[in-house]
């Protein structure tokens, strides 16, 4: 193993981890551990339902925004897509190395008999709408950030110009190059297909798929739904510390929640790239704590909304896979570089 290859598989996760533990050291490094879990043991059932209706609703919303974009494709029912949603999430927790967009394609292109790379391309667009609506809830929030917390509002307003550059950029240059791989002669073209000759059968019709996948739809209402749900998927993530706040007693308003979706958000991009895990734990506790809730019922409050959301993705998901009597092996078989099955 190269020295390049140790420091990507072992030094720089070590490194990250490192970091990842100061930092929650010293969001928690008082924490009172009797005051957490009478917090936990307080919550009230009611409030703890809606938090998960609202976990499952910003899937189902997810599944209806990926349905439109689809649509002119292939109208894949709603149903069905959540339900690869669901199992591509699971497959992430279980094995947290960003698969989970490449599972929920392959199980909709099997089920569909569709291209994996035109599937892909229709989830990675619906991912980057959701990027470039995410710059401007960044901006909202920046205009609420507190003024006590030095530097944060224009952190946030340059957050929010950097999502908006780079995820509206990439939209601009993946329609701008579609017609460009229709020509056998163009670069994209060529490169393409000399990944597609060293990878097997999985890759033989890459080009093709990646073309055929960048679509938007025709209908007008279709593309403004597209934006549409996507803010309302943004709303709704929100609104997720909001419940498990009530069910502990603690009154967030709609803005508060926008403001730590925000920062958690970003915490956790950042956390991905430079191999710190805890990102969401770490940007929302710190988030929560510049709008004065304390510290136990801060981490009592994330720790809801963690175990709902990995209990429901993994419930879901696998009792989706479980349904369709499809393999998370033979997803990986499938789309293995150089695979010939």
């Amino acid at each position: 193993m190269t020295a390049a290859r140790v420091a990507a598989r072992i030094v720089l996760p070590l490194i990250g981890a490192g970091i990842g533990i100061v930092l929650l050291f010293l969001l928690y490094g008082d924490l009172d551990l009797d005051r957490l879990l009478d917090a936990l043991a307080s919550a009230r059932p009611g409030w703890l339902v809606v938090l998960a209706a609202t976990i499952l609703g910003e899937q189902l919303l997810r599944a209806w925004k990926w349905r439109q974009i689809l649509f002119d494709r292939k109208p894949v029912t709603v149903r069905r897509l959540f339900g690869a949603i669901m199992a591509g999430y699971a497959a992430g927790a279980l094995v947290p190395l960003g698969i989970s967009p490449l599972v929920r394609s392959w199980l909709v292109a099997r089920l569909e008999g569709l291209s994996v790379a035109c599937v892909l391309v229709t989830a990675m667009i619906e991912r980057f709408v959701d990027g470039v609506v995410f710059a401007l809830f960044a901006f909202a929030a920046a205009s609420v950030a507190p003024a006590a917390v030095a530097g944060l509002g224009r952190g946030l307003a340059m957050a929010g110009g950097i999502n908006l550059v780079i995820f509206g950029g990439i939209l601009w240059l993946l329609f701008r190059s579609r017609a460009t791989l229709g020509w056998d002669a163009s670069w994209p073209s060529r490169a393409l297909d000399a990944i597609a000759s060293r990878g097997g059968k999985p890759l033989a019709e890459l080009r093709a798929g990646l073309r055929e996948g960048i679509v938007w739809p025709r209908a007008a209402l279709r593309q403004i739904g597209i934006v549409a749900l996507s803010a309302a998927m943004k709303f709704a993530a929100a609104s997720h510390l909001i419940w498990a706040g009530l069910a502990l007693g603690i009154g967030l308003s709609l803005m508060d929640g926008i403001l730590v979706m925000v920062i958690a958000g970003i915490a956790m991009i950042l956390g991905r790239l430079i191999r710190v895990p805890g990102g969401f734990v770490i940007g929302a506790g710190f988030a929560l704590n510049s709008v004065g809730t304390p510290d136990a019922t801060a981490l009592a409050m994330i720790l809801l909304v963690s175990v709902f959301s990995i209990v429901l993705t993994l419930t879901l998901g696998f009792g989706f896979l479980s349904r369709t009597g499809l393999d998370l092996r033979a997803a990986a078989r499938e789309t293995a570089p150089g695979s010939e099955t």
